[in-house]
């Protein structure tokens, strides 16, 4: 019986090259996202199920992840994927675009945690959160997806010891600048964007080469990935000196 993945963002850059390389190994994959993403997935295969579903809709998801609990009932693998970016200085952005990130970003996962959280316990599962260098450090013009991102930490470390006891692994990594989206950042007035599309990133890598890294330390039994060169060098300094690593984001990223 081949194994079962959800990955949220499943439309994604980053989704479909995690879908992707979890095909390869004949795995059944359920991919959430919004409706419209979906209509464009050129991902076509018997085990590919698209689901369409707005993280932000709190029945919506309870609805969906109880859907795919019955078609599923012992999930494998979770991978939390699913956020948007907001890029701006803070005196420039709203508190309801701040909100919104939030919602996204932050409480979209939690939402398919709780609404999955039987099926994965059945499967022995793991829940694999996909957060960012911002989750553990700062990131200039990003307040909104950083205080996102360091809740997703906060949340995935704490539901780690709970969910122990289940036989259930917890999983975060934390990639630097993933080029998902180049040039198709999209914006709106509030800064709200595509993920990966940012112009002020360096050091990118692909989507493919980041879930590789993510597979693979997941494979592993990592319980933290740093994604690529600048996450790994980015976890080592701030945990050694925070004030350096400030300096040498803000010589790389401020303009």
């Amino acid at each position: 019986m081949s194994r079962v993945a959800v990955i949220t963002g499943g439309a994604g850059g980053l989704g479909q090259a995690l879908a992707h390389q979890l095909l390869k190994e004949d795995w059944r994959v359920v991919l959430m996202d919004l409706p419209g993403a979906l209509q464009v997935l050129k991902l076509e295969s018997e085990r590919v199920e698209r689901v369409a579903c707005d993280l932000t809709d709190e029945a919506a998801v309870a609805s969906v992840c109880a859907g795919i609990s019955t078609r599923h009932p012992a999930l494998d693998l979770v991978i939390h994927n699913a956020g948007v970016t907001q890029i701006g200085l803070f005196d420039e952005t709203t508190l309801a675009s701040q909100r919104l990130v939030m919602e996204i970003n932050y409480f979209g996962s939690v939402r398919v945690a709780a609404g999955l959280l039987k099926a994965v316990r059945a499967g022995k599962g793991t829940h694999l959160a996909v957060s960012s260098v911002a989750g553990f450090a700062p990131l200039y013009k990003r307040t909104a997806y950083a205080a996102s991102k360091h809740a997703l930490n906060g949340f995935f470390s704490s539901l780690a010891s709970e969910e122990a006891q289940h036989g259930v692994r917890v999983v975060i990594a934390a990639p630097s600048f993933v080029a998902t989206n180049p040039g198709r950042l999209d914006a709106g007035e509030d800064g709200i964007g595509r993920p990966g599309a940012a112009t002020d990133g360096f050091d990118e890598m692909s989507p493919e080469q980041a879930a590789g890294i993510i597979l693979d330390g997941w494979r592993r039994g990592k319980d933290f990935i740093p994604v690529g060169r600048v996450a790994s060098l980015g976890w080592r300094i701030n945990r050694l000196s925070p004030r350096l690593y400030n300096w040498l984001m803000m010589r790389k990223i401020q303009p």
